[in-house]
């Protein structure tokens, strides 16, 4: 995707769970811009979560947690590599921890186990030089920049239960909050 393909994101769609029958968050923003979104599901694993991640959901340094690895395409071209990680205590045996697709998505699967999403999640936003295998994933040239957005989430009553890591080739403008309305 081009620069000058500039994509006004929001992460509150993200956030909220769908209706049954409803297309996914990716899929209805890629549409309503005329575009065709998608994902293919790349692994589902139990792991040594990063740092970041371990600290979030204060685990003890034995703890895993379980990170479901996605590719994100835009009318069939990459544009994302998406990691949901999520503590063992909540997704050990729930469809977080199997291999397929989620109808309606972790968001929509997670509010029915009682995890309704907090409305305003903690993002940090970086900038990096993609790895040899995001490059191969992305089709990227060696050393090209990549944008990363981390989600900090936790439920509304406060417990730590997603963490996602975002690394994009789009150009991003960020909405969040009130600020955006």
């Amino acid at each position: 995707m081009s620069s000058d393909d500039a994509w006004i994101g929001d992460a509150q769609p993200y956030l909220t769970p769908r209706e049954p029958g409803e297309r996914d968050a990716w899929s209805s923003e890629a549409a309503a811009r005329g575009r065709r979104g998608t994902q293919r599901l790349l692994a589902v694993e139990e792991v040594d979560p990063p740092s970041a991640v371990r600290a979030f959901f204060r685990l003890s340094a034995t703890e895993k947690a379980i990170v479901r690895r996605r590719l994100i395409l835009l009318d069939d071209a990459p544009v994302e590599l998406a990691d949901s990680y999520y503590p063992t205590r909540i997704a050990q045996g729930t469809q977080l921890a199997e291999q397929g697709k989620i109808r309606g998505g972790a968001v929509s699967l997670l509010a029915s186990m009682g995890f309704e999403p907090e409305p305003d999640p903690l993002e940090d936003v970086s900038a990096a030089v993609a790895s040899p295998s995001q490059c191969d994933a992305l089709t990227l040239s060696p050393g090209s920049p990549v944008l990363v957005l981390t989600r900090f989430t936790n439920s509304r009553s406060g417990e730590p239960m997603e963490v996602s890591v975002m690394t994009m080739t789009r150009h991003l403008r960020y909405r969040q909050g009130e600020a955006a309305n």
